[in-house]
């Protein structure tokens, strides 16, 4: 969303008590609603405002309002129900040499308290920001302390200077992580608030529930009322007074109170109507069963959710369920109830949800809440993570999300959500034919895969590829404790289910370390003979219950491991099945040690996990009276949720990143080569060699030495003031529109002597003389690593940050990791190191590593560009040398196209 600046600019925004209010630029229009807000003020709060109780200067603020054409000035305003009920507005200070505005902010009388006036700050700050201002200032009454704390807690470092009955409070607006923070507490408590009356409710209502069974509506109302609902039901068919011993009535206004929640099930051209009843009667949150809505429909339905503050889920969804008590509330058409639990689910597609559903209670997991989004018009997963991460029963959060409305602040949530549990998706559409199946589906535009994963992989999303390795993964997370890192040991009764089980965890990333030598005679003491203690530790088709308990014990114990992998088959050599032999490892232990008499640690600081050969189901969670161990059929899919929590552990091991500070940063003048570019170029294009080396050179990324030259003399000059240390330059063909230079023959390298120079320039002139506008001399670079860095503005996504293996083959390589900006120090060192081509970086030729502080260096002046620039279509540096001393980028490309400025953590709703 871009800062609201100019008239007809508007949103919908949550107050603190989850009211929804319209969020707008001010304009000549608005001076009898702005008149009419001042005129309500009580005396008392008009001498808050204007220093004193006069009508005089509330005429005056209002014709300001209605009048001004000053380019210093902007107002914003709340509405709700149609009238105005605040305003937030900031003037230039004289020509604000010192990038300042004064503020002014008034809130109805009846409307204090709820959040509007930090609301409407928070948009002035974002419109501000776009426009250049660095600083607001305002004066306040000294015993006006509500505004005093309005300023206070807004999260931006405030100071205030008393002078006598008055306070000047100065406000710098930079865009810091505590401001950031502060704005994401109150849009959670907002967003919570919100969804109360959606998912705690205390009436409902379905309407288009029908007399005859088959219907939609009347297998939601079944679910309701069988599933335990324990407020007020009622139903609307103009056809029936009771279906299913349910009282209906005519209509929604006929109702004897207004519910909490609607669901309508009618069909897709009366769902507008029906809502708009709703709106009308004062319900506060709609689900939307109903498929089929056509465009006019659908904008219908989205604005008389708005403009009656109604939240929404839906519509062309399965439905939503709660099973905490006392509500338990099943609103869904799914043929059984959802069994409670402790895992949210949020999905798009029905059909995956009900999948999600039946493997929960198989599993034994259960759910907290289920929520079938549908088209996902607006509440979203972003939303759900917030009520999960407040309601004090959800430990695991499942979510299948097939479009993002906005990602950046779904990574925000994610980041902060998935420290307190772990969050798990499905990567939908990861190919072309999935990315088509998902828009259509969803009618959102998807998003390429690298650009999904780098969102997953930042924000400590565990993501997998298909719904049984999620429900594999759900298992191990739900059940066990996470492995402190990636050393497996094996342990089994048959050596080729050994082999399989260690193969797998290879195939997963994880290590299988050899066991030293005082725990490998530990283990051979309580192993039946035969037996052998390599990693697989092969414990005989003889091992008993109480073998291979005492053995997992040790192993557990030993410092050096971190999960334990029991791959078991049924054979007639040993009494005890596969179930009894795991089961056994969650019975209490009370033996000691054979040496020592010391207590073995409790298994339970190790990850412990079964593979079963045998096992029909692909994976059970076996009970016991101290815990569950998840057992898999397959050793790929016990290896695949061990390798997911060992990457949890290590995400959460690591401290949140930071963006670092970067000097040499010229922001201003990198704005004016834009706004200049733009200028002679309304639709955009790809700059010039000049104008691409200054944009470059305002964040202080190096760059080879070059010279612009437009003659065959200019060259030649130009090359022997830029020679290499051999002696030989580069020189390069330039004209608009040329992208790929080598493919056009437009290089001529290793030029040697002003003869070679001159025949060089003569031959692109000859070539290209029609087309080009002069040529880019460098000298010839020595050798080092070709890699490739580069930016990419995802309409969706924002800038998304590349790195990899560069050169002419970069294309065919396709060795590029990706990162979603701004990088943090984290980011930076994931990026360099995920490539393929990483080892080469540090060393392992041989050559000893590259300049790797430069290196990252380069990526954050890249990320910070690509984060200031909202302009910055895409920006290839390829290639870029990394040597040992020195990391600088041969060749760049950047294009630019006409954008406004995008602030991703605007409060907001879709």
């Amino acid at each position: 969303m871009t800062a609201i600046s100019a008239p007809g600019d508007r949103v919908h925004a949550l107050l603190t008590d989850g009211t929804t209010v319209c969020v707008r630029a001010a304009g000549p229009d608005d001076h009898d609603a702005v008149l009419r807000l001042y005129s309500g003020m009580s005396d008392a709060n008009l001498r808050l405002r204007f220093f004193a109780v006069s009508h005089r200067s509330a005429e005056q603020a209002a014709a300001r309002v209605g009048k001004s054409t000053d380019s210093g000035y902007r107002a914003v305003v709340a509405e709700h129900g149609g009238q105005v009920i605040g305003i937030a507005e900031y003037q230039t200070e004289g020509k604000a040499s010192d990038g300042s505005a004064e503020i002014a902010l008034a809130v109805g009388d009846t409307w204090h308290h709820r959040g509007v006036g930090t609301l409407l700050l928070e948009h002035l700050v974002s419109a501000a920001r776009a426009h250049g201002i660095k600083a607001f200032s305002a004066d306040a009454l000294a015993d006006n302390h509500e505004m005093l704390k309005v300023f206070a807690d807004l999260g931006l470092r405030a100071a205030r200077q008393f002078d006598g009955p008055e306070v000047r409070c100065r406000i710098p607006l930079d865009d810091t992580e505590d401001y950031r923070t502060s704005v994401e507490g109150r849009g959670q408590a907002a967003d919570v608030a919100s969804l109360t009356p959606l998912l705690r409710p205390k009436s409902v209502v379905v309407v288009g529930a029908g007399r005859k069974p088959g219907s939609v509506g009347r297998a939601v109302l079944r679910n309701l009322r069988t599933g335990g609902f324990t407020g007020r039901l009622f139903a609307v068919n103009p056809a029936a007074s009771s279906i299913m011993s349910v009282h209906a009535y005519p209509s929604v206004g006929a109702l004897p109170l207004v519910p909490d929640l609607a669901v309508i099930a009618v069909p897709a051209p009366d769902v507008p109507r029906v809502a708009e009843e709703c709106g009308k009667l004062g319900v506060r949150a709609l689900l939307v069963v109903s498929a089929g809505l056509d465009a006019e429909q659908a904008k219908a339905l989205l604005a008389t959710s708005r403009d009656h503050g109604m939240r929404l889920v839906g519509p062309n969804c399965l439905g939503l369920a709660t099973t905490e008590e006392p509500v338990r509330l099943d609103a869904t058409f799914a043929a059984t109830h959802p069994q409670p639990g402790t895992a949210g689910v949020a999905v798009q597609s029905g059909g995956v949800g009900i999948a999600l559903l039946s493997g929960l209670e198989r599993l034994g997991i259960g759910v907290s809440n289920f929520v079938s989004l549908g088209d996902k018009y607006d509440v979203s997963g972003n939303d759900l993570l917030q009520w999960w991460e407040s309601d004090g029963r959800t430990e695991l959060a499942l979510l299948h999300l097939e479009s993002f409305g906005n990602p950046r602040a779904f990574s925000r949530t994610a980041r902060r959500v998935t420290r307190r549990m772990p969050i798990l998706t499905v990567d939908a559409g990861r190919t072309e034919a999935g990315r088509r199946a998902a828009a259509s589906h969803t009618a959102a535009a998807a998003t390429t895969t690298m650009t999904r994963r780098a969102l997953f992989t930042q924000a400590g999303i565990t993501a997998t590829r298909t719904i049984p390795e999620l429900l594999e993964t759900a298992a191990l997370l739900h059940s066990q404790p996470l492995p402190l890192g990636s050393r497996v040991v094996v342990v089994t009764n048959a050596g080729g289910a050994g082999v399989l089980a260690a193969d797998a965890c290879a195939e997963a990333g994880l290590s299988l370390p050899p066991i030293p030598p005082a725990p490998v005679d530990d283990l051979l003491d309580v192993l039946p003979r035969g037996a052998t203690a390599g990693n697989p530790v092969d414990a005989t088709a003889a091992v008993s219950e109480e073998q291979l308990r005492a053995c997992v014990d040790r192993l557990a114990a030993h410092d050096g491991i971190d999960a334990v992998l029991v791959a078991l088959v049924p054979t007639a050599v040993a009494a005890a099945t596969g179930d009894v032999l795991i089961r056994s490892l969650t019975r209490p232990q009370s033996r000691l040690r054979s040496t020592g008499g010391t207590p073995i640690p409790d298994r339970r600081s190790r990850t412990v996990a079964a593979v079963l050969l045998d096992q029909e189901t692909p994976v059970r969670l076996l009970p016991s009276d101290t815990g569950h161990v998840p057992a898999y059929a397959d050793p790929q899919a016990a290896a695949r949720a061990l390798a997911h929590a060992a990457e949890r552990s290590r995400w959460l091991a690591r401290p949140p990143g930071t963006v670092p500070d970067l000097d040499g940063v010229d922001t201003r003048r990198a704005h004016e080569v834009v706004a200049g570019f733009l200028e002679g170029n309304p639709d955009g294009g790809w700059l010039d060699p000049r104008t691409c080396a200054e944009l470059l050179g305002c964040y202080g990324i190096p760059q080879l030495p070059w010279a612009w030259v437009e003659t065959e003399d200019e060259a030649v000059l130009a090359a022997d003031r830029l020679e290499g240390p051999g002696g030989q330059v580069v020189l390069k063909a330039h004209w608009p529109g040329l992208i790929h230079k080598t493919t056009e023959h437009a290089v001529h390298l290793d030029l040697r002597g002003d003869a070679q120079v001159r025949a060089a320039y003569r031959d692109f002139d000859v070539r290209f003389g029609h087309l080009m506008t002069g040529a880019v001399v460098q000298p010839l670079a020595p050798r080092g690593i070709e890699l490739f860095a580069g930016v990419v503005q995802d309409e969706v996504f924002g800038p998304l940050v590349l790195f990899g293996h560069g050169g002419t083959a970069t294309e065919v390589l396709a060795d590029h990791a990706a990162r979603l900006a701004p990088l943090t120090g984290h980011d930076v060192h994931d990026l360099i190191t995920a490539p393929r081509c990483a080892p080469l970086l540090f060393g392992h030729d041989g050559s000893g590593p590259v300049d790797l502080e430069g290196l990252e260096q380069l990526l954050l002046r890249l990320s910070r560009m690509a984060s200031d620039l909202p302009q910055l279509a895409e920006a290839d540096l390829n290639p870029v040398l990394a040597r040992p001393d020195r990391v600088t980028a041969l060749d760049a490309r950047i294009r630019l196209l006409p954008r406004r400025a995008h602030d991703p953590y605007l409060r907001r709703l879709r």
